[in-house]
């Protein structure tokens, strides 16, 4: 046999290791060859409601077409059969960290960021975002690197030259907070340490920072809020405010000003209050938010980001570590939670996945929502069009309609009886490329 038989024979083994070592089915289809799913349930984003026996017809990357199996005469092109597969459109985690791999502690916290190179980082948070792919998610919000810079744009740029697979991204880069109130903490004056933010002071140096980060890449401004929680005798949980109000609203004028975003980490009392005054566009975490606050959310169409699971996840060990407030600020989340869906503030879908370790399927937010009081239907519906309205891609995804990307997943139940259905996707359709299979 020639030596150029034996090197197209090699290249096509590795070709076929490299996918299958993904973990993740590859699309075989051909370039402008028609795809019908024909599922046996639709939830397409915009209602509560099911639609039994529906075709979805993909062309390349968008869906071209939604319409009732027994319209359909014939299948178009290649057909897929999810018949016994409840169908909705890709899922959205508006709350990530695909460069952290968990911080229970700050002992964990400390030894990815002393330890463990920007480069490994980047290389595990390939993983996490296959993991992400895997789960369901096929767009993520992506809030800030936990001191590893700029990377996320460079994972985000690798998943969209088709390098790695992932979901389509938003991220938000270096995040920011003031001297003394991010980690690392605690070391002797003398150690210079890194830090999981860019820190800065006064409202120049916020300006900079913001021009800097979206320069380099960032999509959205993240900045931290507040520190230091502790809960208050009438039950309120009271914070330490990080930035002056004129530093919070130099960002968000900043931001606002190049058509950015605001993501806020605020958890207390006036973290909260802080960042609606100046107008950010989205709350993260918010375990407490006072009532006043949530009127203005709700005027400014501000969003709320709840990610309840990692608090429950993290609790027991932060309060063996000496923060017990943190066991407390679960039932304190669950009555701002209900607060928040009872006067209609945007609530989108979002885990903080990555302060939990990627090997946890933040899929297991749902089951949260749905026992704080949302419908299954209201907490799908923030993980599909809501999020997308908080990303500002309605146009593109969050639902299943003509025109759309195609990303469609699939799972063998139903999510409106049983919410925690979502925790075992089997089909994951992104661009209209089939990556996962039952």
């Amino acid at each position: 046999m020639t030596r150029k038989f034996w090197t197209c024979a090699v290249v096509l083994l590795m070709s076929v290791l490299v996918i299958r070592g993904t973990g993740l089915a590859q699309n075989t289809t051909a370039p402008d060859q028609l795809v019908s799913l024909n599922c046996g349930t639709l939830i397409d984003g915009n209602t509560g409601q099911a639609r039994s026996n529906v075709t979805i017809v993909v062309q390349n990357d968008r869906i071209s077409e939604v319409r009732a199996a027994k319209d359909s005469k014939a299948n178009a092109g290649a057909v897929i059969d999810l018949s016994r597969e409840t169908c909705l459109p890709g899922l959205i985690d508006t709350h990530t960290h695909v460069l952290l791999q968990g911080d229970v502690t700050a002992a964990d916290y400390d030894e990815q960021l002393l330890k463990q190179s920007t480069e490994y980082r980047a290389i595990l948070a390939t993983v996490n975002v296959r993991r992400a792919l895997e789960y369901g998610f096929t767009t993520i919000r992506d809030v800030e690197t936990e001191g590893a810079g700029y990377a996320d744009v460079d994972v985000k740029k690798a998943i969209n030259n088709g390098v790695i697979p992932g979901p389509r991204m938003q991220v938000a880069t270096r995040a920011l907070d003031v001297t003394g109130a991010y980690p690392l903490l605690g070391y002797a004056p003398n150690v210079a340490v890194p830090h999981g933010v860019q820190v800065i002071d006064g409202t120049d140096e916020a300006r900079k920072a913001v021009r800097e980060q979206i320069s380099h890449g960032a999509d959205w401004i993240k900045v931290y809020s507040d520190r230091g929680y502790k809960v208050r005798q009438d039950g309120v949980l009271d914070d330490i405010p990080t930035f002056t109000p004129e530093e919070m609203k130099a960002i968000v004028d900043e931001a606002h000003r190049e058509r950015h975003k605001v993501a806020s980490h605020a958890i207390g009392l006036q973290g909260v209050h802080n960042s609606v005054e100046a107008g950010v566009d989205s709350i993260e975490h918010g375990d407490y938010i006072a009532d006043e606050d949530m009127k203005t959310m709700v005027t400014h169409g501000t969003f709320y980001v709840n990610t309840i699971y990692v608090g429950a996840y993290v609790a027991e060990g932060r309060a063996a570590a000496g923060s017990p407030v943190w066991v407390k600020m679960l039932s304190i989340h669950e009555d701002t939670f209900r607060r928040a869906l009872k006067s209609g503030v945007k609530i989108a879908f979002g885990t903080d996945a990555g302060g939990f370790p990627w090997t946890e399927n933040p899929a297991k937010e749902f089951a949260y929502m749905v026992k704080w009081g949302m419908t299954p239907a209201q907490a799908i519906r923030s993980a599909t069009a809501s999020a997308a309205e908080l990303l500002g891609w309605s146009d593109q995804v969050g639902t299943v309609e003509p025109g759309k990307f195609a990303d469609i997943v699939a799972v063998p139940g139903d999510p409106l009886k049983d919410i925690t259905t979502l925790e075992h996707v089997d089909f994951v359709m992104k661009n209209g490329s089939v990556l996962k299979k039952p």
